[in-house]
């Protein structure tokens, strides 16, 4: 067995006792609300690039979500360049495409919990009903970023993305429990 397909496997395994577990209330996380940066873990984020035109776009590249990783797995960008990231979700879940540092990436994690916690994010479907009333009662519920895409079992959705000269980035899936089981794939800027 390689390491590649042992780390699906394994990490197949994550995803089930994670879905399995998002299901018991995570109180220390909910009551943190959210910091600075609207919870959303996006502090600074031109450092990490800015949102492109579509017809600044040099060219397009596919992403495929599976349960747990990305196809393909590495991306190679121009600095400064701008990429139009067509995603698809093929898994049974629901998933997310954002490119971040991982320090972000874990900035943002507990603002996707508490959204699971609040019934949003269901294992298949985003609960549109419960992100009003998590919006009414927290001032915050669904956001959309320019450098992410959360997508359904089945969805498409698009990002376009300016990069900069230089930062260490990667793109993940930060529902609970996704980017620890392989919903992590690398940017290396040239």
């Amino acid at each position: 067995m390689t390491l590649h397909t042992f780390l699906r496997v394994s990490g197949l395994a994550m995803l089930a006792v994670t879905v399995s577990l998002s299901f018991v209330p995570s109180l220390a996380i909910a009551a943190a609300g959210h910091s600075d940066n609207h919870g959303h873990g996006h502090a600074g984020l031109t450092s990490i690039g800015e949102p492109g035109e579509a017809s600044a776009a040099t060219r397009t590249i596919n992403i495929t979500m599976y349960d747990n990783y990305y196809e393909p797995e590495d991306i190679r960008v121009k600095a400064g360049e701008t990429v139009k990231f067509i995603v698809k979700n093929a898994g049974e879940f629901v998933h997310e495409f954002n490119i971040a540092t991982a320090e972000m990436h874990a900035a943002h994690a507990p603002e996707m919990m508490m959204m699971m916690d609040h019934g949003v994010l269901e294992p298949d479907r985003i609960n549109w009903a419960a992100a009003e009333a998590m919006q009414e009662s927290m001032g915050h519920g669904m956001h959309k970023e320019a450098n992410s895409a959360l997508l359904e079992p089945g969805k498409t959705g698009q990002v376009i993305w300016k990069f900069p000269a230089d930062a260490d980035l990667e793109f993940a899936c930060n529902v609970p429990g996704h980017y620890h089981s392989g919903m992590v794939g690398s940017i290396t800027l040239e």
